[in-house]
């Protein structure tokens, strides 16, 4: 394919040796791109480039010379190789001077290497030749020169505090391009970055983490992360932070057992400081330590409890950022106490919390029973509860009763076969329900046929009688005196309700 373009050349004439001068450029007009080269290549500082060109398919067309030029700068363009078939080689330019060599001396393939990169190297680089009848042509390569950051990290110490100050740096210095930087922590807290350009083209990055510090901080884990186009996987740097703060003391050892006689009893003070302790200090609220306690360094032993001992020990802890303390009275008993129960607290809570269960169960049946008593005095009061009076004994088979129940038109004399007696009692079976009385009506003749319904003596009984018609049992009329009232009328197949008697 042929392209059409238009090419800066510049006008050459030979000097005194009969080398090629490259004169000032001028336009020139091609008919095709023949010269073959790499677009892009990068190198690192100190390194080795190989910068390759080649002219294609040249035909008839002659080649005079072929020269390298580099262009650090768009427009700004210094010949820093030369191969003239005649003359040879030829490196005009100074700061490549010693650094640059034509790798093939042939002009169909006039490839270059450059030695000891600099990052000022970095730019375009225009391999063009010179042939006649067509005039010059050119390929261009653009170089990029890549700096591995120098990746570095550490903690900042700092001390316990109310503001926010920065507690780690991460840095990748003299990189190129720019390096990227981030953190990783569980650490609540916030990070910058910083980019300064160096003046051989390479950038520095630093980041700072910043957060306010308290103790709890102290020895804390945090990361950073470097991530640079040279590096093939990311740089992390694991990170302990260093919070300084004055000490915190405890003491063990106190179990409230100290009884008279008891021997190698031992109070043990802890502190927790940074930087480290410097010193620890035993004391007494007296002033005076007791002769039976012998101090080695932060543990106070007691060899033998006596009434001495019956005092309060301090344990004082310094460090170079200050001090602390803690105090534990001691209280001398006359015998050891009981050993603890199997099971301890656990067996006890247990014991407690089923006798709160016990006795919300017994509050429930004592409520239940409490609204079952009054329930059924209400249901008593109110005349709902069992009768007062023994209700009516029952009355034998064939009685008067029975004839209550039998249709009218079917009338049958029943005699009375057993006279009542109170003294020897007489069993009756009732083959019939109870009959019903309305003693509101006191008018009319008997509903027994005849007979009277009250009896005249609590001893006597009724006088048999001839008639078909036998006399009812006698019933109370309402009162316990023994006054009676008339039996009300009452038609058969009417049901009747009897007055309570008083038996």
């Amino acid at each position: 394919m042929c392209l059409c373009t238009y090419l800066f050349s510049r006008h050459r004439q030979v000097d005194a040796r009969g080398w090629m001068i490259v004169l000032p450029w001028r336009r020139l007009r091609v008919s095709s791109q023949r010269v073959r080269v790499e677009n892009e290549v990068t190198a690192y500082p100190n390194s080795s480039v190989n910068l390759r060109c080649e002219f294609q398919n040249s035909g008839t067309t002659k080649l005079t010379q072929v020269s390298w030029m580099f262009e650090r700068v768009e427009g700004d363009r210094q010949n820093i190789a030369v191969y003239h078939p005649q003359y040879g080689p030829s490196f005009p330019n100074k700061d490549f001077e010693g650094r640059v060599q034509f790798t093939v001396s042939t002009l169909e393939n006039p490839s270059i290497k450059i030695d000891k990169m600099r990052m000022t190297d970095a730019g375009r680089y225009i391999c063009e030749y010179a042939t006649y009848p067509s005039g010059n042509e050119q390929g261009t390569t653009t170089l990029i020169m890549l700096a591995r950051p120098k990746n570095s990290a550490a903690p900042v110490t700092v001390q316990a505090g109310s503001s926010e100050v920065v507690v780690a740096r991460c840095e990748a210095a003299q990189g190129k391009p720019e390096a990227t930087i981030s953190w990783n922590t569980n650490i609540a807290g916030r990070y910058n970055h910083t980019s300064v350009p160096e003046r051989d083209g390479t950038v520095t990055v630093k980041s700072e983490y910043r957060i306010v510090p308290t103790p709890n901080e102290n020895g804390k884990e945090i990361t950073c992360v470097v991530n640079q186009r040279t590096q093939s996987e990311p740089q992390s740097f694991a990170l302990k932070l260093v919070v300084q703060y004055p000490p915190t003391v405890t003491i063990e050892g106190n179990d409230n057992n100290w009884f008279m006689g008891r021997t190698d009893a031992v109070l043990t003070c802890n502190a927790d400081a940074n930087p480290a302790i410097s010193d620890v200090k035993w004391t007494t609220v007296s002033g005076q330590m007791p002769a039976t306690v012998q101090v080695d360094q932060n543990k106070l032993r007691v060899k033998k409890v006596d009434e001495t001992v019956n005092t309060t020990f301090i344990c004082e802890v310094k460090n170079s950022l200050g001090s602390g303390k803690k105090e534990v009275s001691i209280t001398v008993i006359d015998h050891p106490l009981p050993p603890p129960t199997p099971g301890g607290l656990a067996s006890t809570t247990g014991g407690i919390i089923g006798g709160i269960i016990a006795a919300i169960i017994i509050l429930c049946l004592i409520g239940a029973g409490l609204a079952m008593y009054r329930k059924r005095r209400m249901s008593m009061e109110s005349g709902e509860g069992p009768p007062k009076h023994k209700p009516p004994p029952p009355m034998k088979s064939g009685s008067s009763t029975e004839m209550l129940n039998k249709p009218q038109d079917k009338a049958t004399n029943i005699t009375e076969t057993q006279p009542l007696s109170s003294y020897e009692p007489n069993y009756y079976e009732t083959n019939s329900a109870e009959p019903v009385t309305d003693l509101d009506d006191d008018t009319g003749p008997p509903a027994n046929g005849g007979t009277s319904n009250a009896w005249n003596g609590s001893e006597h009984l009724p006088e048999k009688e001839d008639s078909a018609d036998e006399s009812l049992p006698p019933y109370a009329a309402g009162n316990q005196g023994g006054n009676h009232g008339s039996g009300a009328n009452i038609a058969r197949e009417e049901s009747f309700v009897s007055q309570p008697m008083l038996v």
